[in-house]
């Protein structure tokens, strides 16, 4: 017990450990019922799988008796079957029970049935030499697969063009966490990284290479399998095997990636049971030797054994970027985020190790897994306290801070200037917040928006002042920062947008289309304009014309607007259909600063756009040329008219509205920016 203490004090420290024991004192049910497990002990009956006959993915399910985890693995298979063409393939190893009898009444199950026991390497191998797909998942007979588990396994490979192994988060019947891929050491050991702690905490539910993943779950292209020779025979009958096999794939200049959002539940040790001496356990000790043996060379560059998780992790990482803003992003919901989402993937692409903090503190589990599943770690209660206490443990790792907006800015400049004087200190604007403040109070005749336009420009210049770089998103904005302030760094760096084109033509369109919520000031002047004027003049001109409107509105705004006249449709997951089939996006803001969202991401679709000078400032844009702008609601009811009346000239804007996107607002475009901003000239080697 001393020795077990020690070792894990050396790799875990003191708080790992005390957390570790706290865990194995704490009691747990046998089950978590949020996994929603198949019961074991059901009687048989008929199971059918909706198979494929030309698949993209083959399930390979080595078996050796237990039937009745076989059975549940396979419901757990319909009753979350993969969005793709699938087959499952049975590899019955000559085993001792009816497993065969009871495999041959399932409907659209391939089976193999083994002359003589081969283990795990030899079953694996012969469903492999038989699959069809093109990715192969090889699963283990005592898991249970939950929603979504495949998608985002062949979401890997597609988000990474150097993914060879993908592997998922593997869970105990009790919810506790089984692995997070795992790490080898010098002496041929491994360690499975988050073992019994909580499959909840961010710190674990984040995409990354890791060194292998195990067997109980992982899927491989078929072609890349099969030229690495499959499985290593010299591991048979098991252990090593899935290790081995990741070592292969990275020196043949792949890498094998944990998947946090492919979760399966794995019984470990029911389909290998026995003691570490006798039964299939004893191959463990023993594949360990030829393992070190195989891998000599590489296992070089290895970290020695007993080295502490926490310097084997951060060996691994280029160096971390803290990302802050207000709160989690979701590209959903507003430009903004989309944007920053954009910065993360970039960032990720760099070989950074990105982390999110929201500055309330709160993210929904949704929203944690959606950032993982990109490669970001979130930082969030109650598994980070804040902000401040994170930077205190994690800051002799810090390349880079962003911090995002003034109010958040202002928080954490003296922070990080603090504990990582030498990291690069980002001011991202987001947009000038003073200057839509300005605007909003000049329309209004506010004297207190005026006041807090006032603050706010204090506070934005001095934290530019501050900043090694700081980032707006339009070129109206840096060239007024450059005259109110001609020394500070500021750059450039605006929306980001995929290039979506147009699928649709001119004809059939109509109507108009406004993005945004309710909450955002200028879209809410903008929705109250729409109603009291610019629709009854469309009206005028086009009686059967509608103003459509996407985006969040409380219930009673939403009733008033809808009753004069706006189509209300709320918050839309997917605007492409709309995109395609209106004649317009129309932007009516009076007020606001930076780049409009709403006209970029109309723009990305080949969608024309009508909107106020302050909504095409800042973006290249030429009226008549790549957009109509209106002034008055009669403006914008003539150019809906004009656009109605005239295919050719509503083929050109779109064709320009593309282009410009293209060559503005691309992600080429944002990534110069944030490189030159990191002092980066891309990831080391």
């Amino acid at each position: 017990m001393a020795r077990r203490v020690r070792a894990s004090i050396a790799l875990r420290g003191w708080r790992g450990t005390i957390e570790r024991i706290s865990q194995d004192l704490a009691r747990r049910p046998d089950v978590d019922e949020s996994l929603s497990l198949l019961p074991l002990e059901a009687a048989f009956s008929p199971l059918s799988l909706p198979t494929s006959t030309s698949p993209r993915i083959s399930v390979i399910i080595p078996v050796y008796g237990k039937i009745e985890y076989t059975l549940a693995c396979l419901r757990s298979i319909a009753t979350f079957e993969p969005a793709d063409p699938f087959e499952v393939i049975v590899v019955d190893d000559a085993s001792p029970d009816n497993t065969a009898t009871i495999l041959a009444a399932v409907s659209g199950l391939r089976v193999i049935n083994n002359e003589k026991n081969l283990g795990f390497v030899g079953s694996c191998n012969a469903g492999a030499a038989a699959a069809r797909g093109e990715y192969l998942i090889f699963l283990n007979n005592d898991t249970q697969v939950t929603p979504g588990w495949s998608e985002a396994l062949l979401r890997c490979f597609e988000r990474h063009p150097d993914a060879g192994i993908a592997g998922s988060q593997l869970v105990y019947p009790d919810g506790r966490l089984q692995e997070a891929g795992a790490w080898v050491f010098a002496d041929a050991s491994a360690w499975n990284i988050g073992r019994f702690t909580s499959r909840k905490n961010p710190a674990l539910r984040y995409a990354r290479t890791v060194d292998y993943v195990s067997g109980a779950s992982l899927a491989i292209p078929r072609h890349l399998f099969e030229s690495l020779g499959g499985f290593d025979t010299r591991f048979a009958p098991g252990y090593y095997e899935d290790t081995d096999l990741a070592f292969a794939a990275r020196a043949a200049g792949r890498s094998a990636w944990y998947v946090p959002d492919s979760i399966v539940v794995h019984s470990e040790g029911i389909s290998s049971a026995g003691l570490a001496d006798t039964g299939m356990k004893r191959y463990q000790a023993i594949n360990q030797t030829k393992f070190a043996e195989k891998w000599r060379d590489a296992l070089r560059k290895q970290p020695a054994p007993g080295t502490p998780l926490t310097a084997v992790d951060r060996a691994r990482r280029r160096g971390t970027v803290l990302v802050v803003d207000t709160v989690m992003p979701d590209a959903s919901r507003d430009s903004g985020s989309l944007r920053l989402v954009g910065i993360l993937k970039l960032l990720l692409a760099d070989g950074w190790h990105v982390v999110f903090a929201p500055d309330d503190g709160h993210a929904e589990d949704a929203a944690i897994r959606e950032l993982g599943a990109i490669g970001v770690e979130v930082l969030v209660r109650p598994w980070v306290s804040s902000v401040p206490s994170w930077l205190a443990a994690n800051h002799r790792d810090l390349h880079a801070a962003i911090l995002c907006r003034h109010t958040v800015a202002a928080q954490y400049e003296s922070l990080v200037r603090r504990h990582s004087p030498s990291a690069k200190l980002i001011f991202d604007t987001v947009d000038l917040h003073f200057l839509r403040e300005e605007r909003a109070a000049e329309r209004s005749g506010n004297s207190a928006l005026a006041r807090q336009a006032e603050a706010s420009r204090r506070q934005e210049l001095a934290l530019i002042q501050k900043a090694d770089t700081t980032f707006v998103v339009s070129e109206y904005e840096r060239d007024m920062l450059s005259r109110l302030m001609p020394d500070a760094r500021v750059a450039l760096l605006s929306n980001i947008h995929d290039v979506y084109g147009r699928e649709t033509g001119f004809a059939g369109r109509r109507d108009l289309l406004f993005i945004g919520g309710y909450g955002h000031p200028p879209n809410a002047d903008a929705m109250h304009w729409m109603a009291q004027d610019i629709l009854p003049a469309l009206r005028q001109v086009a009686p059967d014309a509608r103003i459509w409107v996407a985006g969040d509105v409380p219930d009673a705004e939403r009733r008033s607007l809808s009753d004069a006249g706006l189509d209300m449709l709320g918050r839309v997951p997917d605007l492409a259909p709309l995109m395609n089939s209106v004649l317009a996006s129309i932007a009516p803001l009076r007020f606001g600063a930076g780049v409009k969202g709403k006209v970029n991401m109309a723009m990305s679709h080949g969608l024309p756009v009508i909107g106020t000078p302050v909504a095409v400032e800042g973006m290249h844009l030429i009226d008549g040329r790549d957009v109509l702008t209106a002034v008055t609601a009669a403006d914008f009811a003539n150019a809906y008219v004009r656009l109605a009346g005239d295919p050719v000239g509503w083929q050109r804007l779109s064709d320009s509205s593309v282009a410009h996107v293209a060559r503005h607002f691309s992600a080429q475009a944002a990534h110069s920016a944030l490189c030159e901003a990191l002092g980066d000239e891309g990831p080391s080697d």
